[in-house]
């Protein structure tokens, strides 16, 4: 079989104004970016607003393996088979950070005859919609420090005398908006700046600082949550940045920053029209990560697919216990819409690496025996999908199992596993898809089920509501939604917990950040554990998403790079094009 850049390069695709008005679009409501991208104007959607809605279908996973399940795979191909039986479709999903192009993990177009296209444009800037997160949150940076020197510099009183502006009085110690990257770069996460020449403070006052990636500012995920560009102007305006002597928020409205930073991000809150290599309209939009943030592409894309076609296709990051658990408790919350199915993607080698008997690491060798029929481990790595099922279905959300076949898998173990789906007393379905290598045709059956499963009446139950308590909030989650036996809250985290209250930010909804690779907070932990601890060590505020972070267990907002990474095998052809990107 052809790799998938070969694949991609192979397909002739549309002209991408072709793909927009076979969408629904009209010629004023898009622009083009070359041949193969546009950017779809909002006002598109007060056009749409009378519109009726389709069906939104939320593709998840089981437990993520290093073996990597799918899932972009599966919903493009979804989407690609709700068009083969002529239903009208779009797919929406979140732009690929370079940090893990560059990386382990590599691209995230999908792969074989399941691929948004050209994979190299997905996969490589885009339309620039990250780098203008980066650009606003790294003013509002330097603003903050900026603020800082003239302020200690003249004395508050002079300054105000000077400017006309009111002394922030921001506390040094007590900024918490760190710098951004769109780069895995572990010798950033803690950093000193300001730091000057003996007797001198001409580059500012010396703090410590540090740097996340891109896909975990805040205002990626307020871009992700945002219902138009009014709104997400509010939203960055209410963004704490720092607190000032007394121990009050200070936001970016009050640092009279917030305007600048939406103006760098006017552009970006549009999303970038693509198509698979089938034709299928592809909405990008935001790349917030599961881990460490709510991992969903936009409410906008959403919007704007619902509006235009009866099923949209959206994926949301890592298992059911992150990316969906934020899309029901997060995102529904702010949009209004919850899934009317969920897809989960589960593979006959990823069960049985979530048996626990395999020590599987990225960029390690696979041991041949996972790839071999072995009753035994996919039985053990069955809980994980059981587990996966019923906390989809907790949510009132009807499931469909889309199992995704590999060359390697047998079919008495796939017909074993969907037998064992079959079996179980939940409303589930199954279906085997063959989207790698079928593309749209092999994905039918699983089309055909999911229209099924959409049907079904909706009885959405959130895991709490927003009048309830921050500790509520944290409990729900963690012992309803993951099964934990009880949350522990370090010294720090009770600290900021009563600060939050006294502030008023008490409504705000939470987000766990967690290990992606296991239910429980423990990365090692297979399975479908239950009666486990989880120890919360610092709570985030991010008033302009609206949501709370709990950080758990040793989860980093800045990743890494490992020994070999990918941008080895990245480089330029004698003809100019890309080699080495997957």
């Amino acid at each position: 079989m052809l790799s998938d850049i070969q694949i991609c390069r192979n397909t002739q695709l549309s002209p991408i104004s072709e793909v927009g008005r076979k969408f629904g679009l009209k010629d004023d409501e898009f622009i083009s970016h070359g041949e193969s991208k546009a950017k779809v104007s909002l006002k598109s959607i007060n056009r749409l607003k009378e519109n009726r809605e389709g069906k939104l279908i939320l593709v998840t996973a089981i437990t993520p393996t290093p073996l990597g399940e799918g899932k972009t795979v599966t919903t493009i191909g979804l989407a690609q088979g709700l068009s083969k039986i002529n239903k009208s479709v779009a797919a929406c999903i979140r732009q690929p950070s370079m940090g893990p192009v560059f990386g382990v993990k590599g691209g995230a177009a999908g792969g074989g005859y399941s691929q948004v296209a050209p994979m190299e444009e997905l996969n490589l800037h885009l339309t620039g919609d990250i780098h203008a997160v980066t650009a606003a949150h790294n003013l509002a940076a330097a603003a903050i420090d900026a603020r800082i020197y003239h302020e200690q510099r003249h004395g508050y009183k002079a300054f105000e005398e000077k400017t006309g502006l009111p002394a922030l009085k921001i506390d040094s110690e007590n900024v918490v908006w760190r710098r951004v990257m769109d780069h895995n770069d572990r010798a950033l996460r803690m950093i000193t700046v300001g730091k000057n020449e003996p007797q001198k403070t001409i580059n500012g006052f010396e703090r410590n600082d540090g740097f996340d990636i891109s896909a975990a500012s805040e205002l990626m995920a307020v871009l992700a949550l945002a219902s138009d560009l009014k709104d997400l102007r509010k939203r960055i305006g209410d963004i704490v940045l720092a607190y000032n002597m007394e121990g009050q928020p200070v936001t970016a409205e009050q640092l009279q920053v917030a305007g600048a930073m939406a103006v760098s991000m006017k552009d970006a809150i549009e999303p970038t029209l693509m198509q698979t290599l089938e034709g299928v309209p592809t909405l990008i939009h935001a790349g917030p990560f599961a881990n460490i943030a709510h991992g969903n592409s936009s409410i906008i894309a959403d919007n704007i697919a619902l509006k235009l076609t009866d099923y949209t296709v959206t994926e949301a990051g890592f298992g059911s216990d992150m990316g969906f658990e934020k899309a029901c408790n997060i995102k529904a919350a702010v949009s209004n819409k919850a899934p009317d199915c969920a897809v989960i993607v589960a593979t006959l080698r990823g069960l049985k690496a979530n048996s626990g008997l395999y020590d599987l690491r990225p960029g390690q060798p696979l041991p041949d025996s996972i790839f071999e029929p072995d009753s035994y481990a996919l039985q053990a790595g069955f809980e994980n999908l059981k587990w996966h099922i019923e906390n989809v279905t907790r949510y009132g959300v009807p499931a469909v199992v889309a199992i995704n076949r590999f060359p390697q898998d047998t079919d008495e173990e796939l017909q074993s596993l969907l037998e064992k789906i079959e079996s179980l007393p939940l409303p589930v379905t199954a279906a085997i898809s063959d989207a790698f290598s079928k593309g749209g045709e092999g994905a039918v059956e699983l089309a055909q089920k999911v229209i099924k499963a959409a049907e079904c009446p909706l009885e959405f139950k959130p895991l709490y509501t927003r009048d309830q308590s921050l500790e509520e909030k944290i409990m729900s989650v963690a012992e309803v939604g993951y099964g934990a036996r009880s949350v522990n809250l370090s010294e720090k985290a009770k600290q900021q917990l009563v600060q939050f209250k006294k502030l008023g930010f008490d409504k705000m909804r939470v987000c766990m950040a967690k290990t992606p690779l296991s239910i429980s907070t423990v990365p090692s932990v297979k399975g479908a554990p239950s009666g486990f601890d989880i120890d919360v060590r610092e709570l985030k505020l991010c008033a302009g998403a609206g949501f709370i972070y709990a950080l758990t267990g040793n989860v980093l907002t800045m990743p890494g790079l490992p020994e070999k990474p990918a941008f080895m095998n990245l480089d330029i052809g004698e003809d100019g094009e890309i080699i080495g990107l997957s």
